[in-house]
């Protein structure tokens, strides 16, 4: 799995052109599009034939809710792909973990302003000059531990072995930090894995433990999976491709199956839309955090476009928050209006480069109103 880091920009344009003979009909929505809607199918449809061996999406609108699906399954069967796959979220992720670490700010356990060096002494390089708030924002200049971690055709070297948060910092401590802490953004993995380390250290728990008791299960996420060091994909779900050159050819290679504690606290979570899209609606509903935390999460501040777990996007018809994610052969858009009323979960198992346009105008016709 790639667990580097995809903006909602780039993680539309990272797809795979596959043949159009291995293009397989659409499937139809489950549930009727709502008048005022665009064809939503028609774009998930073209997200396919610029290369995705699937695309599956739940649109919300904050009266009806439309799910639908194109593609396949898996390249090579006829097997249709599910509106209600699993799929690997990525850096999708970094959102839970950046909730369960400001519900701690929340009840007094952390303060943003706490240094590294003070929950973790000894973890990383100048870890008493970098913030809670600079781990949660991409200040911190740490680098990115999945550096060397992938072959030159960027399949995962070592798919099935299983890796401590503390290795992982270990790998990312071996290379030169980017830039003094809080002086500007740069996005890392390592960020979210010493802040897995740190939900542990002060909760005494797994982050993962954490996630499941105040995310999950409070907002009924029955199909969303922290899979330890399971290499499966549980229930329904749409293989995963990534391609590699063999004989001078171009062939898929299926990258579906891998030990996610490559990706631990920053990209390991398994979803659904519908689970995804109920996340961010409670958290930007106010379910989960308090105002003063949730305006704190959605502000940029200094970092452009990356609040505090949160990605910002501009649409036309204004902003939107969420996150992408981006795993080897998954590709993940979840985004909401401020609000929580209009989203957008959508999952793509790209196999070529020409899916950008499709996608965001997927995302621009699911979260901007139509005109009346």
């Amino acid at each position: 799995m790639k667990v580097r880091h995809v903006h909602v920009a780039v993680a539309l344009c990272v797809s795979v052109s596959m043949p159009a003979a291995f293009a397989a009909p659409a499937v139809a929505a489950v549930t009727p599009r709502h008048h005022s809607q665009p064809s939503l199918q028609k774009l998930l449809d073209r997200i396919v034939a610029g290369g995705a061996v699937a695309a599956i999406a739940e649109v919300r609108d904050g009266r009806t809710t439309w799910r639908g699906a194109a593609g396949r399954a898996r390249i090579d069967r006829p097997e249709p792909a599910r509106a209600d796959g699993r799929f690997r979220v990525g850096s999708v992720t970094k959102s839970f973990t950046a909730t369960v670490v400001l519900q701690l700010v929340g009840e007094g356990k952390l303060k943003l302003s706490d240094s590294v060096e003070q929950w973790l002494p000894g973890l990383v390089d100048q870890g008493g000059t970098i913030t809670i708030r600079n781990l949660l924002q991409h200040t911190s200049g740490i680098p990115d531990y999945a550096t060397g971690l992938f072959d030159e055709e960027g399949v995962l070297k070592d798919r099935h072995r299983t890796w401590t948060a503390r290795e992982l910092v270990e790998r990312a401590e071996e290379l030169p930090h980017e830039f003094p802490p809080g002086s500007r953004f740069g996005y890392s993995n390592t960020n979210y894995i010493v802040l897995g380390m740190l939900i542990e250290r002060v909760t005494g728990r797994p982050y993962a433990t954490e996630i499941r008791e105040r995310i999950l299960r409070p907002l009924g996420l029955g199909h969303t999976r922290l899979p330890g060091t399971s290499s499966e994909v549980p229930g329904p779900h749409a293989h995963a491709y990534v391609r590699v050159v063999e004989g001078g050819k171009v062939v898929p290679v299926d990258v579906t199956r891998f030990n996610a504690t490559v990706a631990d606290a920053a990209g390991s979570i398994i979803s659904t839309t519908r689970d995804l899209n109920r996340f961010y609606r409670a958290l930007l509903g106010g379910e989960l955090l308090g105002s003063a935390l949730l305006k704190e999460m959605k502000d940029p501040g200094g970092a452009k476009e990356y609040g505090l777990g949160l990605e910002v996007v501009s649409l036309p018809c204004g902003i939107a928050y969420g996150h992408g994610g981006g795993t080897n052969g998954y590709s993940t858009v979840a985004f909401s209006s401020p609000d929580g009323t209009r989203q957008l979960a959508l999952s793509m198992t790209p196999y070529s480069d020409d899916r950008k346009r499709a996608a965001m105008a997927l995302l621009t016709s699911a979260l901007c109103p139509p005109r009346r």
